[in-house]
């Protein structure tokens, strides 16, 4: 009975440490406790845009509003100023890594931009594009990307484009997996090469008739949107009028449910030849950001060669005149008598500026 005893007692105490230390560890994270084991917290059904919500607003025949950005200041912004949903387009591939189409992007490079809008963006319903090479080859291959994309790019949603068989399968196998999809007929960037090009689409009578009978089968897939894109006003229009679910046009006239242009372009923030040549006609910039981007860097170049800055009111960090003087004097000792002169004339520069 001792030797039981004593086993007891020495398990009680081991198990005392263990939950003591783990009890310790507990409180080493830089996370708040009751983040960390309370579990998800609800979501505000009054903030966060769901597809109730862009339903709602489609019933009522209000306007959705949609902005592509791509990365936590653009999603900070489109957050703050109340845009139903956030796109993270394979645009990035353009206008953030400056290649001439949106096919070289990566899923791994989406994945980046993804996961830093959806820091900044809390209210927008959050959309994630899946690139070029992702989803074509099988719905296995669709399927996982898309699930990627929400699992660790933190979005609401996905975009592809459609027009092939294929891609019209693959939307339907992305919805029925548990995923929501908006898909995107008219011009469709990915396909430029069969396209010969970013041209618009509907402007005759066998490409509009392709364009309304393309969004009606990604309708069908179970699509809950669909971008229109560089197409007639009144195809758009048509193709509103036919189907059940919004519209979200770019290029596409007045006629749709919604609206969606890239962060960059409606700020005109770039002013680069580059992007100039591929900013679309159809972008109404409803600022110069860029103007005044160019104007401030000029500002930082000239006062930096001319010495202006950074002055006295941005040289914030002080140190005392008694620990100042015993800088100087060790500076002395270990012989640096020419950095001791520079500091004692900086000192005193700044305090006269």
């Amino acid at each position: 009975m001792v030797f039981f005893r004593s086993i007891s007692r020495g398990i009680s105490s081991s198990l005392s440490k263990t939950y003591g230390y783990y009890r310790k560890l507990r409180f080493l994270s830089n996370i708040p406790e009751n983040t960390v084991y309370g579990g998800p917290k609800p979501q505000n059904p009054n903030q966060r845009v769901t597809l109730t919500t862009l339903r709602q607003k489609y019933k009522k025949g209000e306007a959705i509003t949609m902005v592509t950005g791509y990365d936590y200041p653009s999603g900070v912004h489109i957050d703050m100023a109340g845009i139903d949903i956030c796109l993270v387009g394979d645009s990035a591939s353009m206008v953030v890594h400056g290649h001439d189409t949106t096919l070289p992007i990566t899923i791994d490079e989406m994945l980046v931009h993804c996961r830093a809008v959806a820091r900044g963006a809390k209210r927008p319903l959050l959309v994630g594009d899946l690139p070029f090479g992702t989803y074509e080859s099988s719905t296995k291959q669709a399927i996982d990307t898309a699930v990627r994309v929400l699992k660790e790019g933190g979005m609401d949603a996905i975009k592809l484009e459609g027009g092939a068989p294929s891609r019209i399968t693959a939307a339907k196998a992305i919805v029925e997996a548990g995923i929501a999809v908006i898909g995107h007929v008219g011009l469709t960037p990915q396909a430029i090469s069969v396209l010969g090009g970013f041209r618009p689409q509907g402007r005759n009578i066998d490409s509009a008739v392709k364009v309304v009978e393309t969004a009606m089968a990604l309708q069908e897939a179970g699509c809950f949107s669909v971008v229109l894109e560089c197409v007639p006003a009144p195809v758009a229009a048509a193709t509103t009028s036919a189907l059940r679910i919004p519209t979200i046009g770019i290029g596409a006239g007045p006629f749709c449910s919604g609206q969606v242009l890239v962060y960059h372009d409606l700020l005109g923030m770039m002013q680069h030849p580059h992007h100039a040549k591929v900013t679309p006609k159809f972008c109404k910039q409803f600022g110069q950001v860029g103007d005044v981007i160019n104007k401030a860097l000029l500002e930082y170049k000239e006062e930096v060669t001319n010495g202006s800055f950074p002055g006295s009111a941005h040289s914030p960090y002080k140190i005392g005149a008694a620990d100042m003087d015993g800088f100087l004097n060790e500076l002395q000792k270990l012989g640096f008598n020419d950095a001791a002169s520079a500091a004692a004339a900086a000192a005193e520069k700044i305090q006269t500026s």
